[in-house]
C-alpha cells in the first residue's frame, strides 16, 4: 500500500495509515493545500472549482471528503458528481471556475483513488504550481475560515450530456455519415463512467450499441488499463456480435483502445494515428505526441504536410509542446487524443466520435483502415540497477555513445536511428531504468531493446 505525491496530484490505496496510504486526512490535507494555492494566486476573490469522480469503489467517500474540506476552506463547489476526466476538465472551463478536482486513479486497480488536480484552464497543474501545492500540504501555517466566509454547493448538475453535445457539435465530426453507415459497435467500460457516456455518445450517433462491463458500480470487470492482456472478452465479443468494432475506455475515460472486427487489436498507440490522420486531412496543420509514442504519427503528419514534435512524456507537457507549435491535434501512444478544438485534455468521446466520422468516410472496415498506416511496434522493457549505480550517469554515458545519431535529452534519453528509436528514462522512485523501443517488427525492436540493455549493463558494470 502506497501514497504517491507528484506535481499532478495524489495518488494511493484506501486505508491503512495516514502519510502512506490515501486516508481521509490525507485527503484533507492536500485538499486544503490546493485551496490554498489556489487563495494565494486569486487574492481576495470568492473561489468556486469543480469537483466530478469516476465510478471506483472509493468514490463517494472521497468525494464528500473533498467537498466539504473545500466548503471549509472557503470555496464554492460545482460538484458534477460521476463524471469523465475530460468532463471535468471541461466543465472547469465551461463554468468560468478557478480550478477543479478529479476524484480518479485512472487505469489504477480498485484499491486505488487520487485527486488530480487542475487550474482554471481545465488543464494540469505545471510542474512550477504542482510542487507549490505539494509544499503548502507541509506548512504548519496552513489555517481556515470563520462560519460566514465558508463555502457553498452552488451547483450538482451532471455535465456529461453537455460533454456530449459539444463534441457531436464539432465540424468535423459527422453525424449523418456516421449513422448511415449504420455500425454496430461494443463498448468496454470496466465498470465505471464511461458506461454512462459512451453509450449515450455512440446512440446520439445513431450507432447500435452492445454494452459490456458498463454498469458504472465500481467493480471492475479485469484489469482496467486497456492493453491487449486486459481486453480477450471484448476481442471474442465484437467476433461473436459481428460488430463492426469495439471501443474500450479506462475508468476516467481519457485513454481509448479500439478493437477490429475480427477480434484483433487496433493498437493504442494508433488512436492517435488514425484520428490525426483524419484531421490533419481537413485542417492542416502540426502534431505532438511524447517521446515514448509511435514514430507513425510523425509519418502520417508529413505525408500530410505537417510538422511533428515530440514533447516529454505527461499530459501538461504534450499540452505545452502543443500550444507552443500550434498543433492542431496529439496526444500520447496509450490511446490518449487531444483536440484543441474541443479542449486541451485527452478524451475519449471526441476520439470515439471522429475515429467513427473516419472509418464512415473511407468506407473501409476497422482493419483496412489500420492496414493503410506505417506498421510499426514498440517494446517496452525495463532493467534493474543497484542503489550505488548513478543511473544519471548512465543515462550520460548512453547519450555520449550514441551522439552520432539524433538524441533528445528533454525526458531521459531518446535515440532516433534511421528506421527505429529507442527511448531511457529513469525511475523516481527505484533504480530502474525503463526502455522503450519502436522498429518495424517486434524481433527488430526487440533486438534494439537488448542492445541498449547489453551497453548500460558494461557502462554500470552489471
Amino acid at each position: 500500500m502506497t501514497l504517491i505525491k507528484s506535481i499532478s496530484g495524489i495518488r494511493g490505496t484506501i486505508g491503512g495509515k495516514p502519510g502512506e496510504n490515501l486516508t481521509p486526512l490525507d485527503i484533507v490535507k492536500f485538499t486544503s493545500a490546493y485551496a490554498q494555492w489556489l487563495a494565494d494566486k486569486n487574492p481576495c476573490k470568492k473561489l468556486t472549482v469543480v469537483v466530478g469522480r469516476d465510478a471506483r469503489l472509493s468514490g463517494d467517500m472521497v468525494s464528500a471528503i473533498v467537498e466539504g474540506t473545500l466548503l471549509g476552506c472557503g470555496v464554492d463547489v460545482i460538484n458534477v458528481g460521476l463524471c469523465t476526466t475530460p468532463g471535468v476538465e471541461m466543465a472547469v472551463i465551461r463554468k468560468k471556475a478557478d480550478g477543479g478536482i478529479i476524484i480518479t486513479a485512472s487505469h489504477n486497480p480498485r484499491q486505488w483513488n487520487a485527486l488530480k488536480l487542475l487550474n482554471h484552464f481545465g488543464e494540469f497543474l505545471s510542474d512550477a504550481d504542482g510542487k507549490k501545492v505539494l509544499a503548502l500540504a507541509e506548512s504548519p501555517s496552513l489555517a481556515y475560515p470563520e462560519i460566514d466566509q465558508i463555502g457553498h454547493v452552488i451547483d450538482r448538475t451532471p455535465f456529461d450530456r453537455e460533454h456530449i453535445e459539444a463534441v457531436l457539435a464539432l465540424p468535423l465530426v459527422d453525424v449523418e455519415a456516421v449513422r448511415a453507415r449504420k455500425f454496430k459497435v461494443v463498448v468496454d467500460a470496466v465498470n465505471s463512467v464511461g458506461g454512462i457516456v459512451i453509450p449515450e455518445l455512440l446512440r446520439a450517433l445513431g450507432v447500435e450499441v452492445v454494452c459490456l462491463n458498463c454498469t458504472p458500480n465500481g467493480q471492475f470487470a479485469h484489469n482496467p488499463e486497456p492493453i491487449p492482456e486486459n481486453l480477450t472478452e471484448i476481442s471474442e465479443a465484437v467476433v461473436r456480435e459481428g460488430a463492426d468494432l469495439g471501443v474500450v475506455v479506462d475508468p476516467d475515460v481519457d485513454r481509448l483502445a479500439l478493437v477490429c472486427e475480427d477480434g484483433r487489436m487496433f493498437g493504442e498507440e494508433y488512436t492517435l494515428v488514425a484520428v490525426a490522420d483524419y484531421v490533419l486531412s481537413h485542417t492542416p496543420g502540426n502534431t505532438v505526441s511524447n517521446l515514448s509514442s509511435s514514430r507513425a504519427l510523425r509519418d502520417v503528419t508529413e505525408k500530410r504536410g505537417g510538422s511533428y514534435t515530440a514533447a516529454a512524456v505527461g499530459e501538461v507537457n504534450v499540452v505545452t509542446a502543443m500550444k507552443a507549435t500550434n498543433a492542431i491535434i496529439g496526444g500520447e501512444g496509450n490511446g490518449g487524443v487531444i483536440y484543441p478544438a474541443l479542449h486541451y485534455g485527452r478524451d475519449a468521446l471526441v476520439g470515439v466520435a471522429l475515429f467513427l466520422t473516419h472509418l464512415a468516410k473511407t468506407g473501409l472496415t476497422v482493419s483496412a483502415l489500420r492496414a493503410t498506416y506505417p506498421e510499426y511496434y514498440i517494446s517496452k522493457n525495463k532493467i534493474q540497477l543497484t542503489p550505488a549505480i548513478d543511473v544519471d550517469d548512465v543515462l550520460l554515458k548512453i547519450k555520449a555513445k550514441y551522439a552520432h545519431e539524433q538524441v533528445n535529452d528533454i525526458d531521459g534519453v531518446k535515440i532516433d536511428f534511421p528506421t527505429e528509436w529507442v527511448h531511457l528514462r529513469k525511475s523516481n522512485t527505484e533504480p530502474i531504468i525503463r526502455i522503450y523501443s519502436e522498429s518495424r517488427d517486434k524481433s527488430s525492436a526487440d533486438a534494439l531493446a537488448e542492445k541498449i540493455m547489453a551497453d548500460i549493463k558494461t557502462i554500470a558494470n552489471l
